[in-house]
Parts: C-alpha cells; sequence; structure tokens
C-alpha cells in the first residue's frame, strides 16, 4: 500500500468507522466474558504516515503479561459510566494522557478474544507533543509505530493452529524498534484490531489465508486457551 495514502485524513478515517452508538456496529454481551474497551490511539501528521500507540505490557498479571497491546483494560462498574469511560480511563492510567486531551473519531465492532474478554474498540486521537508517561507497574515501554509499517504486507505474517480440530488464525508482526534496536512482536488480539482498521478505513486486505476468528459462542465452549500460549509463540 502506497504509504502517501497514509497521512492523517480525519474525513476518511471517521467515514469508514463505526459510530460508538450506531446500530450497525457489532456490539456483544455475556456474562461468560469480561467486558473491556481499548484506545486505539493514532498521532496524526499532515507530510508524513501518521502513527499508532503501543504498550508493551509488564510481567505482572497471568493472562497478557509482557504482550503488546493497546492501552486499555476491563469495565470498572465503581469508576466507568460506560466502556468509553474505561478505554479513557486506562488510556491515561497506562500512558499518562488525560481524556480532554484524546478526541475519539468512532469505533470498531466489538469482538471476544480466546481469554474470555469482549473488547470495545474506541479510535481516538492524540496530539504529537503529548507528553507519554508510563505507569511503571503496568508498562514496560510505550512505542510510536507509523502506520505505513503495518500496510507493508513484508511485515505481516499469519499462521493457522489447531483448536480442538478447528483452524484459527493467528496475525502477527515482527517490530524492531529504530532507537534501541529491541524487537517486539504484535500478535493476537491487538494485531487482528489493526488488520480490521487497515482493511475497514483502506480497503487493504493483508490475509491471506481468510481465516475467520471463532464467534463468541464457539470461544464459549472452548477448553481453556492459556496452554495454546507457548505452542503459538513459538511460531514466532
Amino acid at each position: 500500500m502506497d504509504s502517501r495514502n497514509l497521512c492523517y485524513n480525519e474525513t476518511n478515517i471517521r467515514k469508514n468507522l463505526y459510530p460508538c452508538n450506531s446500530h450497525s456496529r457489532i456490539t456483544l454481551d455475556d456474562d461468560f466474558f469480561t467486558p473491556s474497551a481499548i484506545l486505539f490511539p493514532i498521532i496524526p501528521y499532515e507530510d508524513k504516515p501518521y502513527e499508532l500507540i503501543l504498550i508493551h505490557r509488564s510481567d505482572r498479571g497471568t493472562r497478557h503479561r509482557g504482550e503488546m497491546s493497546f492501552p486499555g483494560g476491563k469495565f470498572e462498574s465503581i469508576t466507568d459510566n460506560s466502556m468509553k469511560d474505561t478505554a479513557l480511563r486506562e488510556t491515561e492510567e497506562e500512558i499518562g494522557v488525560y481524556r480532554e486531551n484524546i478526541k475519539v473519531l468512532g469505533c470498531l465492532d466489538d469482538f471476544p478474544t480466546m481469554t474470555k474478554y469482549i473488547i470495545t474498540p474506541y479510535v481516538g486521537i492524540i496530539n504529537r507533543n503529548q507528553e507519554l508517561v508510563r505507569d511503571e507497574r503496568e508498562v514496560q515501554k510505550i512505542l510510536k509505530i507509523p502506520i505505513d509499517f503495518f500496510t507493508n504486507k513484508q511485515n505481516f505474517r499469519e499462521q493457522p493452529i489447531d483448536i480442538e480440530g478447528h483452524k484459527f488464525p493467528i496475525f502477527y508482526f515482527n517490530y524492531v524498534n529504530q532507537n534501541d534496536g529491541k524487537h517486539y512482536t504484535i500478535w493476537g488480539a491487538t494485531a487482528y484490531m489493526i488488520v480490521t482498521f487497515i482493511e475497514k478505513v483502506y480497503g487493504f486486505t493483508l490475509s491471506d489465508l481468510g481465516l475467520k476468528r471463532f464467534k463468541l459462542d464457539k470461544i464459549k465452549h472452548l477448553k481453556e486457551y492459556i496452554k495454546y500460549r507457548n505452542q503459538i509463540m513459538k511460531k514466532f
């Protein structure tokens, strides 16, 4: 995909996302899953491809430790009135950006993860001059990755894995940070959201296998998925 088409164009991005209250957007709700939300943060530029902000999570927790992700987390009924509140609160906590400094453009469909979360993704803009401050307990590093890294098919990988007799697609990108030479693998739900965003906004398909992720009902009846994690990561 030509990187010249990837300078920030708010009109184009908005028109290809769902308004967050749209009845056309797939919204999911199931007591078996943990409701959660993320911010898909964009840093806009006029003269070069915009960047996405991702975080390298700390080794705390049991399910997503050490993974690359977008700022986000589970819905907290005490502090959050909506899933949007969750995405904005978590962004403030994890990378130090106050909600008033985030401009939400729209949403992607909800989708269920194999680790039994339902994620609501909010796409938002953060100013290029905004200071990013990581939560040292939750975040090892904050990275800004140009969108044209993800639209370059040479950087995209996909692997089918067998889960209880069915093929499940694993998407991933291996990224080398130019500042320190460290390698990061962006995979799972995060890679899937990026691929979905690119396809929805630009009509550009990265996957050649065409395998679909499992829907909510199928995930609900699977056995524990975490045991597949090491098997998956060996393929990277």
